[in-house]
């Protein structure tokens, strides 16, 4: 349990919905301790009702926190205070008795595979924080599973927080409320404690009436105990625990110790003209084009694209060794900015009714707007923008916050697909590894092996975006599109998924790693991207058939002449597309020796470090 601290409970807080009676022991001493801590004015139990969804949204209105969008059907704008708009990934540990079990030591300087702190120093952040901080507050009690209710692979949650915008935004990521309660009977949950850190009265007044305490935000998992606790931020990923928090790091610890996988990736389903169906995964980095995939239209006629999720995916080998996959989540929380007709038109179908848009701007007319919306403006129609400001193009700053957010019901998507609430989940035939890269990764390659995949998973490499606090372009390594997400050592987490290779009957997916963001010398993209990628993942079906030609290199097997369908798309130059320059490889090679040296250092798996070597060798042949 979190750290009992001697504290005195001056009120009792009144229960205003719900029953404690009708709880589990352990889920009514979760609730009562922490609110004998915490001292909340009242207590509200989550029924995930129609009318509690109401009831909510109308306090968060009168609290100035939203404000409804009346151009769209039941949608809502929040704009948060400017220092709490992103995750912090400097403020977000993970706590376990031993440094090495959350990262490997590095060589030298800090680890870039996560933050520890040990339980001592989590003691005294604790005390200083929790007690009293909910004081004249609701505390809302979220039940929510991860997964559908009643799937094998689905994990059940209970999250107590004091923001509203938290309950209205956990109803549409998660399957919440009443009938959580009554799946989870006495079994096993994991225990999310959030509170925005702002007791009432309030010592200083709030900015955009969005209540947080950045000096002391810090999220902390700690996964020996299977607990979320979090303080001080209002904001997405740090308050909506059932999201990275749960689904990516305490999920991962869970999956290692079961035997199955918890990742950063998109499933979409793809449908040849023929009807022959087959379900990947992908991992890419934030910007790098994730749900743009997921939602795809694709170009090629007569193919079909459906989403079963854009962000995380749960993953374990049934019976008859086909690794099956479920989105654990209920909605998307998607980057606005970018996002528009022609590079996304389902995810913009999506948005227009039932959503809670933040940080973006707001027209006159009470629509939404932001930076590549790709919409001209009618005459007229005039910009707020994020920071509550009246906002024009000459302003030197953005009108939506680069990321700015719009959170929707998966359901609402024209091209969810059919199977996406499967207890038993897709099976999964090929996995993508992606990053931004404007020079010398080509635009699709295949592993030689599993091993070799697992390898180009861990090599990872992106321009670094605004999804987190890092500024400006940089190439960053970021393997697996985990490193602010992994839940234990990384080391290890690479021999859990080397050890795949060794489950019985397993059927492994083929691995491929793409680069849709290639440039020429004169800085314009290669490939045009979007619906044109349907080409590359046709290649790449008709690989898992046995059918497509492909050519072995360097790096693992390209398209080979024609087997890339071009038809209908002029002006693409495939030599520079598939080169693979000695010079660029040799550097890649370096810098990725370099990271595993010093960031895994001596808990790399021998297999990757055998990859690295085989590597080198046939860059040197080139």
């Amino acid at each position: 349990m979190t750290p009992q601290l001697k504290t005195r409970l001056n009120i009792t807080p009144r229960l205003i919905q719900g029953n404690l009676k009708s709880l589990s022991q352990e889920v009514r001493y979760f609730i009562e301790s922490n609110a004998k801590l915490c001292q909340p004015a009242r207590i509200h139990i989550c029924d995930g009702s129609e009318e509690e969804n109401k009831n909510i949204l109308d306090i968060m209105v009168e609290q100035g926190m939203i404000k409804k969008l009346k151009k769209y059907e039941n949608c809502w704008l929040a704009l948060t205070d400017p220092r709490d708009v992103a995750r912090i990934e400097s403020k977000t540990v993970i706590i376990t008795q031993e440094q090495r079990d959350t990262i490997p030591i590095p060589k030298t300087g800090t680890s870039q595979l996560g933050h520890w702190m040990s339980e001592e120093d989590f003691e005294k952040a604790f005390s200083v924080r929790f007690p009293g901080c909910m004081k004249g507050r609701t505390m809302y009690v979220i039940p929510f599973s991860m997964g559908p209710i009643g799937s094998p692979l689905c994990k059940i949650g209970i999250e107590l927080t004091d923001s509203p915008y938290v309950v209205a935004s956990m109803r549409i990521m998660t399957r919440m409320g009443t009938a959580i309660l009554e799946a989870l009977g006495n079994g096993e949950f994991v225990k999310c404690l959030h509170s925005v850190g702002c007791p009432l009265p309030l010592k200083k007044p709030l900015v955009n009436n969005w209540p947080c305490n950045p000096d002391l935000t810090l999220i902390a998992q700690i996964p020996d105990r299977r607990e979320i606790i979090s303080f001080g931020s209002g904001y997405g990923g740090n308050s909506l625990l059932g999201k990275k928090c749960f689904a990516l790091r305490i999920a991962s610890r869970i999956a290692k110790e079961e035997g199955w996988l918890a990742e950063h990736m998109l499933i979409l389903g793809i449908t040849n003209p023929e009807g022959e169906k087959k379900y990947f995964t992908a991992a890419f980095p934030s910007a790098c084009g994730k749900t743009n995939l997921a939602m795809m239209n694709p170009a090629l006629p007569g193919w079909k694209i459906e989403c079963v999720g854009d962000d995380i995916a749960w993953m374990k080998f049934d019976e008859q060794g086909n690794l099956r996959a479920i989105n654990p989540e209920n909605g998307f929380f998607g980057v606005a900015p970018g996002t528009s007709v022609k590079t996304n038109p389902n995810a913009i179908k999506t948005i227009h009714k039932n959503t809670i848009f933040t940080n973006v701007a707001e027209t006159n007319d009470g629509g939404i707007y932001w930076e590549g919306i790709d919409e001209p403006l009618a005459p007229g129609v005039t910009l707020t923008s994020w920071k509550n400001k009246k906002w024009t193009p000459g302003n030197g700053e953005t009108c939506a916050h680069p990321n700015s957010r719009f959170c929707t019901p998966a359901s609402q998507c024209p091209i969810i697909d059919p199977a996406w609430e499967s207890p038993e989940g897709v099976p999964i035939e090929g996995i993508i590894f992606g990053g931004r890269r404007p020079a010398g990764v080509p635009l699709v390659y295949e592993a030689l092996s599993w091993q070799h995949g697992v390898f180009i998973g861990a090599a990872m490499r992106s321009e670094a975006t605004a999804a987190a606090e890092h500024k400006g372009k940089i190439i960053m390594h970021d393997p697996f599109a985990m490193r602010p997400f992994f839940g234990y050592n990384f080391g290890k987490y690479l021999a859990h998924w080397l050890s795949m290779a060794h489950r019985p009957a397993a059927k492994l997916p083929k691995i491929f790693h793409v680069n849709w963001f290639r440039k020429d010398k004169q800085g314009k993209f290669l490939w045009p991207g979007y619906g044109e990628n349907s080409r590359v993942l046709e290649w790449m079906f008709n690989r898992i058939r046995g059918e497509a030609g492909a050519e072995l290199t360097a790096i693992g097997y390209i398209p080979a002449d024609t087997a890339l369908n071009l038809k209908g798309l002029e002006g693409i130059d495939m030599t520079e597309l598939f080169e693979i320059s000695k010079e660029f490889w040799e550097k890649e090679v370096t810098e990725i020796k370099k990271y595993f040296e010093e960031q895994v250092n001596a808990d790399l798996p021998y297999e990757i470090e055998r990859e690295v070597l085989a590597l080198e060798q046939r860059i040197k042949q080139l």
